[in-house]
Parts: structure tokens; sequence; C-alpha cells
């Protein structure tokens, strides 16, 4: 449980190091994009891991018996949860269950909303499949004296005529929400559902960082809500950002709705797309069965790094201003930065703002554009690395805004 230990990455096919020629131009910037985490796997997955390597045999496999009751025991224990093994289904990766719930839910034409500044693939996944993209964008919420954005909220009413006028097939929630790691409210997840519900929406909820809160938050399932959330959900999660085992690619449906879920799990069954690995089953077990330990500490460094970051920001200032405001994550390791003060500082457009941290910081963050209306201006940054890689981004951010202003 050494979080302080730089693991070298480079040439490990990690898209986050080995991917970066190909997505911004350079190979030596400091990663700080790709959403895993560059902390060594917990030692429990590891053994796992290595027992299945040393059977010799890798051949075809069944699912272990122990999976589904693991991560049905795993949703109970930490969210109160209680979800029924009908209800579950492996599938191999989030976004891909995103795109199996459009291609069967829906044909070329239908309406999908999301709510920006939302996570790329909601945007991309349902336009690159021909389907209708709605926006619903997110409000934000601002500090009553200082002005910041603190978090967002959802426009209901707009939602509301949204969904009456155009008549979606589905919504995409990401819950927690990412960017900006927000822990949504049993209110704002109640009457969501009602919303839906009322004008036939499906809701795929996007739960991958249900299992990183910091700071005291607490994760609530949108199906566990309501019994009207529960009609129209189709939840996605995944040990995979928790325990950083997103390689493996282990992720799970859930879906309480037997209308819902018979059709769609056959369809999924006889194309087998819900055929996992005996690498996937076994470290996912493991993780929720032992990775408990090594969870809380790293949930704890994250903390701290996450208030090293803001610490540092807070003095990058001009004319006592200060240019750029990170929005506190209640959840994940990704921390949404709203960098306009320093773009109107330095007379920025998104592709200036953009080109500061590549070119002049030597730094590799998402691009906040690509989150959708809402994004420009704002750049996201994984703080799951050690403190001393951050310390040497900060320090490398500073001396380049300082050399522009």
């Amino acid at each position: 449980m050494d979080f302080d230990k730089i693991v070298e990455r480079k040439g490990t096919f990690s898209e986050k190091v080995d991917g970066l020629g190909k997505h911004y131009g350079k190979d030596d910037l400091i990663p700080l994009w790709v959403a895993d985490m560059d902390f060594e796997s917990p030692q429990c997955v590891k053994e796992a891991l290595q027992e299945v390597v040393n059977t010799s045999v890798y051949g075809y496999n069944t699912i272990p018996d122990e999976y589904f009751p693991t991560i049905a025991a795993w949703l109970e224990q930490e969210h109160g949860w209680k979800a029924e093994l009908p209800w579950l289904s492996f599938i191999p990766g989030v976004v891909k269950g995103i795109g199996y719930v459009i291609n069967f839910f829906t044909k070329p034409g239908d309406g999908i909303v999301v709510m920006p500044p939302v996570y790329p693939p909601f945007i991309n996944v349902p336009s690159k499949n021909g389907r209708r993209l709605l926006y619903s964008p997110l409000k934000e919420r601002r500090c009553a004296e200082c002005g910041k954005v603190l978090s967002y909220d959802m426009d209901f009413d707009g939602l509301d005529r949204l969904l009456e006028s155009e008549k979606p097939k589905l919504l995409i929630l990401s819950n927690p929400h990412n960017p900006g790691g927000i822990a949504w409210s049993m209110e704002t997840l109640a009457r969501l559902a009602e919303i839906c519900h009322n004008r036939g929406v499906i809701v795929i909820s996007d739960e991958i960082h249900a299992d990183m809160p910091l700071f005291g938050a607490k994760h609530l399932p949108f199906a566990s809500v309501s019994d009207k959330a529960a009609q129209i959900s189709i939840t996605f999660g995944a040990p995979s950002k928790t325990f950083n085992i997103a390689g493996i690619v282990s992720s799970y449906a859930v879906v309480p709705n037997p209308k819902l879920r018979e059709e769609f799990y056959r369809w999924m069954d006889v194309n087998e797309l819900n055929s996992p690995t005996i690498f996937a089953t076994k470290s996912a077990i493991a993780a929720y069965a032992k990775g408990g330990e090594w969870r809380a500490g790293m949930l704890e460094y994250i903390e701290r790094n996450v208030l090293f970051v803001e610490k540092r920001l807070k003095g990058l200032k001009f004319n006592d201003v200060e240019l750029i405001t990170p929005i506190r994550p209640e959840f994940s390791f990704l921390i949404w930065l709203d960098c306009r003060e320093l773009c109107r500082a330095l007379g920025l457009d998104q592709n200036g703002l953009v080109k500061l941290f590549v070119d002049d910081a030597g730094l590799a963050l998402n691009d906040g554009a690509t989150f959708g209306p809402g994004g420009e201006g704002f750049m996201r940054l994984n703080a799951g690395t050690s403190v001393k890689v951050l310390e040497k981004a900060m320090t490398r951010l500073e001396e380049a805004v300082r050399t522009r202003l």
C-alpha cells in the first residue's frame, strides 16, 4: 500500500502513457488524463490473477459460483441496495454496455438524452450509432459570496419540456457525476425517476465511480431511490476504477424490471456478449471480498491529493483573482478545473487553453470541450497518482502561467 511509489508504466501498453503521442503529438508529457490510477492494484487481486496463471491451461471457463453473490453482497454492504441475483449480468465494460442498450432498445434516429458537461462517451456512443443526441445541460451551482462554481444541479423544468417535445427513448445518467464528482441527492434522483417514468424513458445509470466516496460522501444507486426508478433503470457498475483493474475489463449490469431485463439479457446471452474471462471474474471476487483495506488507504491518499491540488491552485492568482478553481469531487480521483478566469486573464480560447497545458506546461489533461456544452473553459485532471507527480505538475503549470502573465 505504498501509494507514494512511482510505477513505471511506459512500455506496458498503457493508453495513459504509451498513447500520449497519438493523442497529444508528444510523448514526454506528465499524463493526468485517462481515468485509471498509477497505483499498484491490491495484492489480493494480483494473487488471484497469479492463481489463474499458475493453472497453465487457459481454456474456456465457466463463471465462478461466488461471482454474482459477491457483487450482490458488495452492493448491499456498501450502498444498502439489495440486488437479487437474477438482476445481475456480466458486461465487458460499461461503455460497451451503454452501446448494447442503445442498439437493443433504440433504432437510428431515436432520441437519447445526456446532461452535459459529462463523460465524453455518453456523447460519442449515441451519436456515432446514428441516434439523435439531445442535451439537457446541468446548471452551475455557485457560491453566493465568491461566485465560484461549487457543483451542478439538474434542470428539471428544461428536462421535462425536452422529454415532452422530443420523445426520447433513453437518458444516460452519470451517477456519481463525471467530471464533477457529484453525489446526487435522494431528492434529485427521485425527481429524475418521476419525470422519466412519466415520459416512458429508460435511464442508463453509469455507477462506475460509486465505490470511491471522498470527504464523507454517500452514494445512492439510482434504482434504489424509488419503485419508479427501479422500473426504468439499467445500472452499470464495476470494480475497475476503484481497484485499478480497468484493463482486465470486469463490469456488471443490474436490471430489476423483468420486462426490460429478460429480452435484453437473452439477446446478450445468444450473442455471447455476457461471457467473462476467468481473469475478469476472479479479480472482481478478490477485490470485493479482500480489497477493503487497500481501498480505504487509497481513498485517504486521494483526499490528500485533492487538498494538495486545491492548495497549490489557490496560490495561482492575478490581480488577487484565483485563475483556476477546482470543483472538489465527492467521488473518484478526477478533478474538474474551472479555468475561465485564466482564459480571461490570458485572452485564451479553448484551443489556447489546451495548448497552454500541453505545450507550455507539458501536461496531458482532458480537454473540457469534449465533455459537451458547458465544458468550455474547463480541464479535467486525474489525481490518482503519486503526490510527487502532482507536485511536479503543479510547478510546471504555475511556471507556464506566470510566464504568460
